[in-house]
């Protein structure tokens, strides 16, 4: 009597449990360890190796990036900024959040007459995020080409999970042409920095501003104040790097490293 078949259908039907098993240790592991959003933000990660595939971009007076394989939930960016959204509204389509930055001075009282900025977030019906906005005054720090361009080049970007950041490799992206943004035209938005730090080739402008949000996890107070800085090139004046923490989320953009190499002359 042949009875390998059945001990080969025996064993494969004890390792698909046995697989089972380690994906349910898993998941109940890091449900327990209040880690799951992480597991949600690293699938929405992944998506971001064929980002055509599961992005789409629109650009208007603002950027939107659009979802079409949502992941992540409401919560997830809560849990992972610690903060709550300045308005919280619901739609046909299922929630709107928006977050609102306003300038501060070195007193961290707002700056009259006001400047400010948005970042949007809304959720379908099941609560999963489906579009990601910026306002017109955030690109005129983060231009939408480049914008774009360092969201694409995230898929196989290194993670530090301590410090909240993905670190792109731009060497494996196509570069984009495009002009950089002059220091004239991002002063005219943004108004006088809180301080400028003089390097030797460049200058660091210093902006403070300050997340209007009703609720703020103990331990975290200082998430709601964003420090932004710009770096300018001294001899083309024009912004070179951006970075900052908006909402818990931390942004650094060389801009120069996206850029095509200029022809060279025979």
């Amino acid at each position: 009597m042949n009875l390998q078949p059945g001990i080969n259908k025996s064993l494969k039907t004890e390792a698909i449990k046995r697989g089972l098993r380690l994906i349910f240790i898993i998941v109940l592991a890091a449900s327990l360890s209040g880690c799951i959003y992480w597991w949600r933000a690293y699938q929405t990660y992944l998506q971001m190796d064929e980002f055509d595939r599961y992005f789409s971009v629109a650009v208007s007076d603002d950027f939107t990036l659009h979802f079409k394989k949502p992941i992540l939930y409401s919560k997830d960016f809560v849990s992972l900024s610690k903060l709550q959204p300045s308005l919280n509204s619901y739609t046909s389509e299922g929630r709107h959040w928006r977050y609102w930055f306003r300038k501060i001075d070195a007193n961290n009282k707002l700056i009259r007459p006001e400047v400010r900025f948005y970042s949007d977030l809304d959720f379908n019906k099941e609560d999963r995020i489906a579009a990601w906005s910026f306002s017109s005054l955030f690109l005129q720090i983060a231009p939408p080409k480049f914008l774009e361009i360092s969201l694409r080049s995230l898929g196989g970007a290194e993670i530090n999970k301590d410090k909240m950041q993905l670190r792109a490799d731009t060497s494996l992206i196509d570069k984009i042409s495009a002009d950089l943004p002059k220091k004239s035209d991002v002063l005219a938005q943004l108004g006088a920095p809180l301080e400028i730090r003089d390097e030797k080739e460049q200058e660091v402008y210093i902006y403070h501003f300050l997340l209007e949000t009703p609720s703020i996890e103990e331990g975290y107070e200082d998430r709601a104040l964003s420090e932004v800085k710009l770096t300018f090139d001294k001899s083309t004046q024009e912004l070179i790097k951006m970075a900052g923490r908006f909402a818990g989320l931390k942004v650094s953009i060389n801009y120069r490293k996206f850029l095509e190499e200029p022809p060279t002359e025979s």
